[in-house]
């Protein structure tokens, strides 16, 4: 992964803020910047040779799809809340949320960083229902200017209610539906997912990583990339966190290397499935930041591309052909960067040559179109 253009990074800039102003410590010595963790040293090594994987000569090409994806409202974790009250039903919810993300951290999964017009419910305004049906109408406001807007919430009655409708409250952030015999808790995002809106908008993709990390910095808002983001968009964007579990379907004459018996011990199937997740992120990283990366150190630049070099060797790698569609019609899934245009059906081929990775989009389809 690397720039045709001379060094420009960000996070070298003189005026981008401190990590006190970050709400940052100094990372603890024994958890390095995540993107060290593409090398490893040949000695780590030395006591797995036997359950080294076993790889193939034949070359490869790699077909990519989305799996898995689920969004995660970064900025309820960002300010580092005193740890949720579980006897709230907004404080239970939001520990499940943490939960949820700190499970990702043991994970090799890929994240984007994207930012939202904010939006928060109006808890000044009145909720309304429907005469004849459970469809509730939750106002809400859109953009910092407090643009109103309204949310239809279809709701079905769980299994667990003593209520026929439920009684309604909300903050700003959160809407709580109490059945009597359960109370649900929603934050703003996962309604505008869940619920139809007229909100047509966009995420833009400000940042693209892998979710891999024993110290668990990103769900602890710890990571500085990811903060000074956050720092630089908080008064008008709400900012979330798209996980996606990848699907790697590899094309060779000799079969997939993962699957063959003398490959299925843990250590040669994780280091097969790190190759991969790594040159997924590299390429992710191209095609969503451009030639020049946005935000990272020449330092991390240079790793980059010796990790790309030793991916390419090992592998008889070919080419990556990725394709990020998700198969529904969530507005939140239409992405786009400073590199990349506004589409749910971002789909591109990626080829590596010396470290560096180039892509080429494909004609995009039909927006929210499933895979044949």
């Amino acid at each position: 992964m690397t720039s045709d253009l001379p060094d420009q990074v960000a996070g070298e800039d003189d005026q981008e803020p401190s990590l006190e102003e970050l709400g940052l410590v100094l990372p603890p010595e024994d958890a390095p910047e995540p993107f060290n963790d593409l090398l490893t040293a040949p000695e780590a090594f030395d006591d797995l040779l036997p359950l080294l994987p076993q790889r193939s000569n034949a070359r490869q090409t790699w077909r990519v799809t989305v799996s898995d994806a689920k969004y995660h409202w970064y900025d309820l974790f960002a300010g580092f809340p005193e740890r949720p009250d579980i006897r709230d039903p907004i404080g239970r919810q939001l520990r499940r949320m943490q939960f949820d993300l700190e499970a990702t951290m043991e994970k090799r999964l890929i994240y984007f960083v994207i930012n939202r017009p904010i939006v928060r419910f109006d808890h000044e305004r009145s909720v309304s229902w429907a005469f004849f049906s459970l469809k509730l109408t939750v106002p809400i406001l859109i953009g910092s200017e407090g643009k109103r807007g309204t949310v239809q919430m279809d709701l079905e009655i769980p299994f667990a209610a003593t209520f026929k409708k439920p009684i309604v409250t909300m903050t700003d952030c959160f809407i709580t539906l109490n059945w009597g015999g359960l109370v649900e808790a929603l934050s703003i995002h996962e309604v505008l997912q869940r619920y139809d809106h007229g909100l047509k908008i966009p995420s833009k993709v400000q940042y693209v990583g892998q979710t891999k990390d024993p110290a668990g910095r990103l769900a602890r808002a710890r990571l500085s990339a990811v903060q000074r983001i956050h720092y630089n968009n908080n008064d008008h964007h709400d900012l979330l966190l798209l996980v996606q579990r990848m699907q790697v379907e590899v094309l060779c004459d000799d079969g997939d290397p993962s699957e063959k018996p003398v490959n299925q011990n843990a250590v040669a199937a994780d280091m097969l499935l790190k190759d991969r997740v790594d040159a997924i992120e590299c390429a992710l990283i191209r095609y969503f930041e451009g030639p020049i990366m946005q935000g990272r150190t020449s330092r991390e630049v240079d790793v980059r591309r010796e990790r790309l070099r030793e991916i390419e060797a090992n592998n008889h790698l070919d080419g990556v052909r990725i394709d990020l569609r998700i198969d529904d019609d969530n507005p939140y899934n239409e992405l786009y960067s400073i590199a990349a245009p506004a589409s749910r059906a971002h789909i591109f081929d990626c080829t590596f040559k010396d470290g560096a990775a180039m892509t080429v989009p494909l004609p995009q389809e039909t927006p929210g179109k499933a895979r044949g």
